[in-house]
């Protein structure tokens, strides 16, 4: 199980402060962090690794673990466009299409995971 670093107020305020146009980079990364946490709890496993650099990563999704080297399964983006994603002012099918994201390996379409909170 992951192990929560950011509290659910920090996070929140985090997400608050980007949503209203005004977080600082440390609130940004907060953000971006706590929504990586929520992703990993609410959805358990290291199936598929999504990375967000240069501020964190995680493994989620039940099914066959990789244990070295580089994942089979794997999602990238920028902070701005993970918390569009997570949020769900963007769509993972938008994000593709802009260049924003990349996906790879046959269990990274994370679609259906998204978005995690409501903007």
């Amino acid at each position: 199980m992951l192990r929560r670093k950011i509290s659910a107020s920090d996070g929140q305020g985090a997400i608050q402060s980007f949503q209203a146009g005004s977080a600082t980079s440390q609130e940004l990364a907060t953000a971006v962090r706590f929504l990586l946490e929520e992703l990993g709890t609410r959805h358990p496993g290291a199936a598929v690794e999504v990375r967000v650099p240069p501020l964190g990563a995680v493994q989620c999704v039940a099914g066959p673990s990789h244990t070295r080297g580089t994942p089979s399964n794997v999602v990238e983006l920028g902070p701005e466009a993970w918390l569009a994603l997570a949020l769900g002012t963007s769509s993972f099918e938008e994000l593709i299409g802009q260049g924003k994201l990349t996906a790879s390996g046959n269990r990274s379409d994370l679609t259906d995971l998204f978005p995690i909170f409501k903007a």
